[in-house]
């Protein structure tokens, strides 16, 4: 869940401006919606919110807004939708439904499939999962042969398992395979957009099912290439892991006939702020073709000596029989609201098909 620590610009998407925007939305599709009210009640208290803290206050102001029949409220909000002009606007419309339209199931579905094109319903579909999931996971897989991809696409991303910045559902959490018909049905969708959410669903599955997530992905059509992309981008967990099953799905043996004939990182001492290098000159030692996957793992000091390993994806190639290849990425290390830095040596590994191969590291300062 996003905390007070988001920054001031994403805070701002839903800031005084939007606020106007929605009120004249809201003005001009009906005269029953009551703007000054609306803006009165959405500008209060809302300066030290969270993103999404603002989506849920902003949609307490519609309440205050909108017609008391909740049906024609739902009415209100479709002829509001076109007129936004961004889509955190059209989330904080669509968390109305997730927090008063409840007890009208099948009507409020109906209308997060609708404004789910102006801006994705993902988070206000949660609450109706949590309430009955076997009713909206049903919904949702009809969902699956909708034209539009904005909704096919909220089928799987609004039941992902580990879905960012939302509410968790316990069902989902007890078993993350519940929405496997939909992600069957959406495993070769034409639409890019529906890929990467059905990928991410099942990368959010990897980390806490990988033997299923493999069982599973065994048995889909490798040489398909919708199917191909997602399974991997699915895997990637699983591939940063050195999994062998996940290697073997997308063509690649785990460890690799290579030498490693130079990884190192420049500059070896730094401060916040500043930016690395790192290189790695690898040789191979057969005759034949192989497939790498290039990786490296980052281990961040922690305070009493301890370390936090992170792994990030490098450079997936062929490297041709008794040929080179020479690799460079680079990266500012700086702190996150996710990540603070600490003083002390971080070391480095190579990872290449899922074996470290070399280390090397630096030392941060921070004084």
């Amino acid at each position: 869940m996003v905390t007070d620590q988001t920054p001031a610009l994403l805070k701002d998407l839903l800031g005084p401006a939007a606020l106007e925007t929605i009120a004249n939305a809201g003005a001009a599709a009906s005269p029953h919606f009551d703007r000054p009210a609306f803006l009165y009640a959405a500008a209060s208290g809302l300066s030290p919110l969270s993103i999404m803290e603002r989506v849920r206050h902003i949609a307490d102001a519609l309440h205050v807004a909108l017609p008391r029949d909740y049906l024609a409220a739902l009415d209100l909000l479709r002829a509001m939708a076109p007129r936004l002009t961004h889509g955190f606007q059209a989330i904080a419309v669509t968390e109305y439904a997730a927090r008063y339209g409840l007890e009208h199931f099948d009507a409020s579905m109906a209308a997060l499939a609708d404004l789910t094109r102006f801006g994705s319903a993902e988070f206000a579909i949660r609450p109706f999962l949590v309430a009955d999931t076997s009713r909206a996971l049903a919904i949702m897989a009809d969902w699956t042969a909708n034209g539009d991809e904005h909704v096919r696409r909220l089928a799987s991303e609004g039941a992902r398992p580990r879905l960012p910045w939302a509410s968790r559902v316990p069902a989902l959490k007890a078993d993350p395979t519940l929405a496997a018909p939909i992600l069957e049905t959406l495993k070769a969708d034409a639409s890019l957009y529906v890929r990467k959410s059905v990928a991410n669903h099942l990368n959010d599955i990897a980390k806490d099912r990988p033997d299923w997530l493999l069982d599973r992905l065994s048995g889909w059509q490798q040489d398909a290439p919708q199917t191909a992309w997602i399974i991997r981008h699915a895997l990637r967990t699983l591939i940063k892991q050195g999994e062998p099953r996940a290697l073997a799905l997308i063509g690649v043996g785990h460890g690799a006939a290579v030498t490693v004939r130079k990884f190192a990182v420049d500059p070896t001492v730094l401060r916040l702020g500043d930016r690395i290098a790192i290189t790695v000159e690898i040789a191979s030692d057969s005759p034949a073709n192989q497939p790498l996957v290039v990786d490296y793992r980052i281990h961040y000091a922690r305070a009493g000596g301890k370390s936090a390993p992170k792994v990030f994806k490098w450079k997936t190639l062929d490297l041709a029989g008794g040929d080179t290849a020479a690799l460079r990425i680079s990266q500012t290390i700086r702190d996150f609201s996710t990540r603070r830095h600490h003083r002390g040596r971080h070391d480095i590994e190579l990872i290449v098909n899922g074996q470290t191969m070399a280390t090397t590291g630096f030392d941060l300062l921070t004084d």
